[in-house]
């Protein structure tokens, strides 16, 4: 019978191909191994003493438009040791060919792991089938749990950050390698005690980066006492941010007097704000009461028994908050308001042909949209109608943008905010130092900024700074952060919802780190 190794110098190594069959449905190959002998797998004693044959098949990567299959011929021999219990054996083929008892060749699984790592079960299954690979989406979801990777290096600075399973009710924790910028584990849940065993069990770790969430930092100082805790810089700046707006929120009363717009006539308002109008009615009412219980000396848990509401809502209305009477929304705008206000003082206050001259600079918007804008504005240039105060959100923009780019109208309003508040406009200058500190990487003036913020309107955001000051210095002089890790959350997220949901932590753990490797 003729061979085919010159013929097919493809065939998995160890293989002589003896005969082809080819026809419309695919191509098999009759093929046999080359060696001559075998080893005992009990005993390790080669014999080349045959006892019988028998034929395996096995799926190979498909040719010329053709699914492939190989017929192996496959001998049994007798072990030549006497005291040896294994009397026959059957000859092993080596990793290169195929694993035992597999039914694909190594380079076939190899390629069938990697469809499972990247689209995994139904869509690897329908892509499979367009490169005639007959595998199903358990088989592809098996091989990548077979092929799991175990990571055993000493990473040294990892990132820690959770992740939901269903968000608001469970979730897990994702630990990264910052250094290599990979997935090195993922943990069940977020609890303290769980990353405490981990990280203790890890004495190499010597910088962990983190969220400013309690339970991390608790887990990090009592499973790695010794190792640097590193806050994360994004979450710094929103915080600091979060707070100054908190604190225009608690000021807007006497900005709102400033502003002479305390009073609202409800017939110059649109009706959207006229609904959002009579809201705030609704709410004062309820902010009434509970103030008039506070100051009763009530407490906040009596206060959520006795009116119903959110115990965040009541502790909010009594630290002074949702006193807001028109809410923001974002805007397709947003991008061009500066580009509107140019046009708006260099004369044209017509709002068709304002919509025309953004349309020509990519604005994808509708007309509405900007004769709104335009009658909003031309409102704001009546000296004769009262001025309306900004929403909380939209006064800290102002107050926080570049003062050569607002308007007159906006800059009146900040003017007028800035008179009347005047802590307000200290916890600004503070919360851009803040930010500036951390842009700059000065941990030298973190301690000068915590004085100066201590008695400002700052001063809860500083008593967390004060609780994490060691960890947010490192955020501020250290290189690392806990962006990589944010973004590993973003794939890992990609990854589960490829798979509705429903991947278990080992598969989500072999894809994740698989990918990687």
């Amino acid at each position: 019978m003729a061979r085919f190794q010159n013929l097919l110098p493809l065939a998995p190594a160890g293989l002589i191909v003896e005969s082809l069959e080819v026809t419309l449905d695919g191509v098999t190959a009759a093929a046999r191994a080359v060696a001559k002998a075998a080893a005992c797998p009990a005993c390790g004693t080669v014999s080349t003493r045959v006892h019988s044959h028998y034929q395996r098949a096995l799926a190979d990567l498909p040719a010329h438009g053709r699914a492939v299959r190989l017929r192996l011929h496959v001998r049994r021999f007798r072990c030549a040791a006497s005291g040896c219990g294994q009397r026959i054996f059957v000859e092993r083929l080596n990793d290169a060919i195929t694993r035992p008892f597999g039914r694909r060749t190594t380079r076939l699984e190899a390629l069938v792991q990697h469809l499972g790592l990247a689209l995994g079960g139904r869509p690897g299954q329908s892509f499979a089938r367009r490169l005639l690979i007959p595998v199903s989406k358990d088989t592809l979801l098996r091989v990548v749990r077979r092929h799991a990777v175990c990571w055993t290096l000493s990473s040294q600075i990892v990132g820690i950050d959770d992740w939901a399973w269903k968000r608001g009710q469970r979730y897990g924790t994702i630990v990264c390698d910052l250094e290599r910028r990979r997935i090195i584990d993922l943990l069940p849940d977020r609890e303290t005690t769980t990353v405490q065993a981990w990280l203790a069990a890890r004495p190499w770790i010597t910088i962990i980066a983190r969220d400013r969430g309690g339970g991390y930092r608790h887990a990090a100082a009592h499973g790695r006492p010794e190792a640097l805790q590193v806050a994360d810089r994004w979450h710094l700046m929103e915080n600091v941010s979060a707070a100054f707006l908190e604190a225009v929120r608690l000021t807007l009363r006497p900005i709102r007097d400033a502003l002479k717009a305390g009073v609202i006539n409800p017939d110059q308002l649109t009706h959207a704000e006229r609904i959002q109008y009579q809201g705030w009615l609704r709410r004062e009412q309820a902010n009434a009461l509970i103030l008039a219980l506070a100051k009763d000396g009530a407490p906040i848990k009596e206060i959520v028994r006795r009116t119903g509401q959110a115990r965040k809502i009541v502790r909010q209305i009594v630290r002074g908050g949702r006193t807001d009477v028109f809410r923001s929304r974002a805007s397709s705008l947003e991008l061009f308001l500066d580009r509107l206000e140019t046009q708006w003082v260099g004369g044209c206050h017509n709002g068709a042909e304002l919509w025309r001259r953004m349309r020509a600079a990519g604005f994808a918007g509708g007309i509405r949209v900007v004769t709104e804008w335009a009658s909003r504005r031309r409102a704001d240039d009546d000296p004769h109608r009262p001025r309306r105060a900004p929403t909380a959100r939209v006064l800290a923009r102002l107050m926080t943008a570049e003062p050569n780019r607002l308007s007159a109208a906006d800059a009146v309003i900040v003017a007028v905010a800035q008179a009347a508040a005047p802590a307000l406009a200290k916890a600004r200058d503070l919360m851009q130092r803040f930010h500036a500190l951390i842009r700059r990487g000065d941990g030298d003036g973190l301690d000068p900024w915590i004085s100066d913020a201590a008695s400002s309107l700052l001063a809860s955001f500083v008593g967390g700074v004060i609780n994490d000051r060691n960890a947010i210095h490192a955020a501020i002089v250290e290189p690392w952060s806990n962006g990589q890790t944010e973004g590993q959350i973003t794939k890992l997220k990609l990854v589960k919802r490829q798979m509705y949901g429903r991947a278990k932590l080992d598969l989500l753990r072999a894809r994740l780190m698989g990918a990687a490797a």
